[in-house]
């Protein structure tokens, strides 16, 4: 694992640079992310030409983060896994630590490569090593890498006090360079489709760690980690030799919020997903059912509102009884309308809900739902748990449609309810990991079967 003492100390720009410089070499790596982000998944992506897969032990519990990262790991054989930690190392919700990074560690046995931000200390930072060695879950920091490096003094002064005091290697000292600060929004990173040229800033990543890190140092801390003992089941149900139904993904810059084992859930319950690109597609192809996922539409409101032909044939499909998943920016575009920068933007009107935009968010972090009553979707009574983040909400404060679950936590559409039900549509704030929500995408399939099967009685 890579993780960090607090958020922004450089933990992703490691991350990226070696899974490059791994890939280069030819290695078979697999890579995870700590937590509910989308984000740095997909410069993970870009950065190993492989797929990151989510581990979050307070959304998804910590069998189904052993049996995902076992799982994911067996489709690469031989392969070496790097996870990327989220915050600081020991920052969570449970005072135990169970849902942190280090929580997360210890779970999985992981060595951690700690990156330490150097700015405005010397000796002290020794003092930061040992207080994360000693704060439980406790864990093997296995090596460090100080960032944003001022002098070789410094470097020097904490290099010496590190391994002095703290007895672990410094494995790397990166100089302080402003082309090495990745473009953050809001509490994270731009996407990979919004920044200016990620791939530039991936090869300098690799650069500077080839450069300034022990890059054999780190690579043998892969083959430190301790081998695990997995009871639960690696192998994923295979697909079906035929898939069933068409869903259709809008997969593009605004929408580009999808867990890939989401999406593979869905491939093993019988799906062929079809991707739909909102900015060139005018018209719906012959779908089943539509995954609408969550990103940025507000960055592309012209676009997409502009968009008419796509627009009305997603209201009419729906209107018609086509099963439907909206997740945030999903659920922002069936809306009427949403209101952004002062200027109002029309949209697919599904939902007669107006969205207005806040300078703060309206939604942040984990989210904790029961389900009102029995629907296509969800069982009456289910307790679920997903994550939110959004600055949007409904303009009215409430909603005239009926809403799946009551918000135990979090806040979800009006603070007190979310997931909105209209025909075979549900749309909602919350983002869900199949892990925390099991019997999603079977449910979706079949919706999508039904719909299918009257599509057919209906030509017939």
């Amino acid at each position: 694992m890579i993780s960090a003492s607090w958020k922004s100390a450089g933990k992703t720009t490691v991350s990226l640079g070696l899974l490059r410089l791994l890939a280069e070499k030819g290695l078979p790596v697999v890579s995870f992310k700590k937590g509910p982000d989308y984000i740095d998944p997909m410069w993970h992506r870009v950065a190993s030409g492989g797929e990151c897969y989510n581990l979050d032990t307070w959304m998804m519990g910590e069998a189904a983060c052993r049996s995902t990262f076992a799982r994911n790991c067996a489709r690469r054989p031989g392969s070496i896994a790097l996870i990327e930690g989220n915050h600081g190392l020991h920052d969570g919700l449970d005072m135990a630590g169970s849902d942190s990074s280090a929580g997360l560690a210890a779970l999985l046995d992981a060595p951690v490569l700690l990156v330490i931000d150097s700015r405005r200390m010397n000796r002290g930072v020794a003092a930061q090593v040992l207080g994360l060695q000693a704060m439980p879950p406790k864990v093997r920091i296995a090596g460090v890498i100080l960032n944003h490096v001022a002098t070789a003094r410094q470097e020097s002064k904490q290099r010496q006090a590190i391994e002095t005091f703290c007895n672990v290697p410094v494995l790397g000292a990166i100089p302080a360079d402003s082309s090495l600060i990745l473009p953050e929004r809001h509490l994270g990173l731009v996407t990979v489709g919004e920044a200016s040229d990620a791939e530039a800033f991936i090869r300098v990543a690799a650069g500077q760690v080839e450069r300034h890190c022990d890059v054999a140092a780190i690579r043998a801390l892969f083959d430190s980690a301790s081998p695990l003992s997995l009871q639960e089941a690696v192998e994923a149900p295979p697909p079906r030799n035929e898939p069933i139904v068409k869903i259709g993904v809008f997969r593009d810059a605004a929408f580009c919020f999808y867990y890939p084992d989401n999406l593979d859930a869905l491939r093993a319950a019988g799906a062929e997903l079809v991707y739909i690109d909102t900015f060139k597609t005018t018209a719906l192809p012959e779908i089943d059912g539509l995954y609408l996922g969550g990103g940025f539409p507000e960055s592309f409101f012209a676009e997409l509102s502009a968009n008419d032909g796509l627009l009305r044939d997603v209201r009419e499909r729906i209107e018609a009884g086509m099963p439907a998943w909206a997740e945030c920016g999903g659920l922002i575009y069936l809306c009427r309308s949403a209101t952004w920068d002062g200027r109002r933007w029309p949209l697919a009107g599904v939902l007669p809900v107006e969205i207005d935009y806040q300078r703060k968010p309206a939604g942040c972090g984990y989210l904790e739902l029961e389900s009102r009553s029995e629907t296509g979707w969800f069982a009456a009574g289910e307790r679920l748990r997903a994550h939110e983040f959004h600055y949007s909400k409904s303009a009215d404060g409430d909603v005239d449609l009926a809403c799946q679950f009551d918000v135990a936590r979090g806040f979800g559409l009006t603070g007190r309810e979310d997931g909105l039900l209209y025909r075979n549509l549900f749309a909602s704030y919350a983002h869900f990991h199949v892990a925390a929500n099991p019997h999603w995408a079977e449910r979706f399939v079949g919706l999508a079967v039904k719909f299918k099967g009257r599509k057919s009685a209906g030509n017939a």
